[in-house]
């Protein structure tokens, strides 16, 4: 087969190189950060995470270099992890957190350097360390975040309940909220963020939320306050509970450096309110909102707050898209991405505009920033290229990219050919899916082939370098490698998205399995070599498929939904009912159809179930339950279970031993 008639249309083309990547390749990768510009934007801070050492232990450095890149070095050293850099309004310090890196039990703290010589200078030593920081508009002092425990709310109280804690010799918890521990933490110990005001010319420090039992965003913290442009007040975002309800909203709040209650801004949205941001004049306050309150991914409206008259207006709401991440430029330009048909581009918002314009193409792009000259930098990526930094000019040419971390790591590595399909699926719609091929494919004859079916269900397989499910280290086994956005995928509209909830199981798996024979159909995959692996919702995946068709030689499922009705035991339970088509008590034939327990006679292909045991998300008992099932019925099965690690597999040495289980198990099926 000739690489004309490879189907689909080419994305990336193969990328030659002197070996294959590996496993071990991805922990040598160093992680980039979101970007920071100085004033008058000349310079830049950016965040770069490596694992040095045998011992593999995450260390982030602060890099500073100029705005094109060039001077590149390192700010912060090997001692102390650090993060969230913000450069003073005068260009002089950078205030940031660190964390040594020899003390497990060490929190990070605020420090401030400048930027003219010197060491960094201590500014906290609070007891839960500190999650966020921002500077007052004219340097005086900063707003920080930082948890303290509920009923000791002061940082001594705090600490004192520490001690206590770390003396008493019961180990329990106990609980009668809705909402008792999320993904990997428990939160019966109520520790809550506040919020700080930091005077820097007397060191005085005043929680400016004392009577907080709020949580911020519980896995993206940063990025949830602002701080306005006269300096009088704050915004903020935060997850509330709504007791007559007995469900979990978010809310934003302001409250005033002088002191006082916090003010709720948005108490009659229908759903979730999140990410304010004041306008440069300070007259209003965007912010982004959803509608339905029992769908996770319900698309993300633009509103504005006229801080004036009080007023809600929507904004944008034309638009089929969900803006993300947004931030405004000086002069007024509301700066976001948005994905749009698996890919995620940077758009711009003129407030007196009601559809953004396109201006840089992903891959992948996030954490957008706006230096004070209006250029944009960003963090891109693809299949083939880890993060970077990238730069769109304003009227300037082509977005360049401004840093190089990653070349020195991705030096002589081939990269396979990426491509992309369309086909019919499940009730004649249309089906998008990537296709990478092994470095230096010939096609000579159909290859073996990975399906690898996404989680969510509603997120999306963009073009990006996924570390945890890294396609090109697929390909690089010698298979073809299909990565499909089965109906109920992100980026194709509030819709298409929609259409699966209560009923999880149907045109996902006949989307996936349209894919599959487009594939054979067209004559680059063999049908007789086969492997389906995903995670979370795509392990419910491959269960489903275990108890609906024996064509796959064998299935890999991470941390997946086994049993629907069990799935109570997972963190947040809010929608549970809308995602499933009914409830334990109200729906039991609903949830019974998208059941994959209820299938188990029919399962035969050998599977791989692997869950850490800290997933909360998707509870351990899950896999297990599914690995018992399979092994007391005879089917072939291996369990790898790992005790610290959440939902994800996060650890670098675990990592490694993770790919080399997968591709193992592939290797002993679907043989070459």
């Amino acid at each position: 087969m000739s690489n004309d008639s490879r189907p689909g249309k080419l994305v990336h083309a193969e990328i030659p190189g002197e070996r294959n990547i590996t496993a071990a390749d991805l922990w040598q990768i160093p992680r980039v950060g979101a970007v920071r510009s100085a004033p008058g934007g000349d310079r830049l801070v950016v965040p770069v995470t490596t694992w040095p050492g045998e011992k593999r232990k995450k260390l982030t450095r602060l890099w500073l270099m100029d705005a094109d890149g060039s001077d590149c070095h390192p700010m912060t050293g090997e001692q102390a992890s650090a993060a969230v850099p913000m450069f003073s309004p005068d260009g002089t310090r950078i205030a940031y957190t660190l964390n040594p890196q020899d003390d497990e039990k060490a929190k990070p703290q605020l420090h401030l350097l400048p930027l003219d010589g010197g060491e960094p200078q201590p500014l906290t030593e609070m007891p839960l360390g500190v999650l966020d920081v921002r500077w007052l508009p004219d340097g005086s002092g900063l707003v920080f975040v930082a948890k303290l425990i509920a009923g000791h709310a002061t940082v001594e109280a705090t600490q004192t309940e520490l001690a206590r804690r770390e003396e008493d010799p019961v180990n329990v918890r106990a609980t009668e909220k809705r909402l008792f521990r999320f993904w990997d933490q428990w939160l019966t110990g109520d520790e809550v963020p506040h919020f700080f005001h930091l005077d820097l010319a007397t060191s005085v420090c005043r929680d400016l939320t004392p009577d907080s039992t709020a949580w911020l965003d519980f896995m993206s913290p940063t990025g949830q306050f602002d701080v306005a442009p006269d300096g009088g007040e704050i915004v903020y975002s935060a997850i509330v509970m709504n007791e007559d309800r007995n469900e979990i909203e978010s809310r934003i709040f302001r409250v005033s450096l002088d002191g006082g209650e916090p003010e709720c801004l948005t108490a009659d949205a229908p759903a979730g309110t999140f990410r304010p941001r004041y306008s440069p004049e300070g007259d209003e306050i965007i912010y982004g909102r959803t509608e339905d309150r029992y769908f996770y991914a319900d698309r993300t409206r633009l509103y504005r707050f006229d801080r004036a008259s009080g007023k809600h207006e929507a904004w944008c709401d034309e638009w089929e898209q969900s803006p993300a991440q947004w931030e405004f430029s000086a002069d007024g330009i509301l700066m976001f991405v948005a994905e749009s048909a698996a890919r995620t581009h940077l758009y711009e918002l003129a407030l007196e505009d009601n559809l953004p314009t396109q201006l840089a193409d992903g891959g992948s792009i996030g954490s957008p920033h706006v230096a004070d000259d209006g250029s944009v930098y960003y963090i891109r990526q693809t299949f083939q290229h880890p993060p970077e930094v990238f730069q769109y000019a304003p009227g300037g040419p082509k977005p360049q990219r401004i840093t190089h971390f990653t070349d020195e790591a991705m030096a002589g590595v081939a990269m396979g050919e990426v491509r992309e399909i369309e086909c019919e699926g499940a009730a004649g719609e249309t089906v998008q899916s990537y296709v990478i091929l092994p470095p230096g494919h010939i096609a000579t004859a159909p290859a073996p082939f990975i399906n690898v079916v996404h989680g969510g269900p509603h997120g999306v397989w963009g073009d990006e370098f996924h570390f945890r499910w890294n396609a090109q280290l697929f390909a690089a086994s010698g298979r073809v490698v299909a990565y499909p956005n089965f109906q109920g995928s992100t980026s194709w509209g509030n819709e298409f998205s929609q259409r699966i909830q209560g009923e999880w199981a149907t045109r996902p798996f006949a989307d996936v399995m349209a894919v599959t024979d487009h594939l054979i159909d067209s004559g680059l995959v063999d049908g007789k070599r086969m492997a389906a692996i995903g995670g979370s919702y795509g392990g419910y995946m491959m269960a489903w498929i275990a108890g609906h068709t024996d064509r796959f030689r064998c299935l890999v499922n991470h941390a997946g939904v086994y049993n629907t009705l069990s799935m109570y035991a997972s963190d947040a339970t809010q929608g549970r009912g809308r995602s499933f088509g009914g409830e334990p008590w109200s729906g039991l034939e609903a949830i019974d159809s998208s059941n994959p327990a209820r299938y188990t006679a029919d399962m035969v292909t050998p599977m791989l179930v692997i869950h850490g045991e800290k997933d909360y998300r998707v509870p351990v008992t899950q896999g297990l339950e599914c690995y018992g099932v399979l092994q007391a019925k005879g089917v072939p099965a291996r369990l790898l279970h790992f005790p610290d690690e959440n939902h994800w597999v996060l650890k670098p040495h675990n990592s490694i031993r993770w790919y080399a289980e997968v591709l193992d198990w592939i290797g002993r099926w679907v043989q070459e």
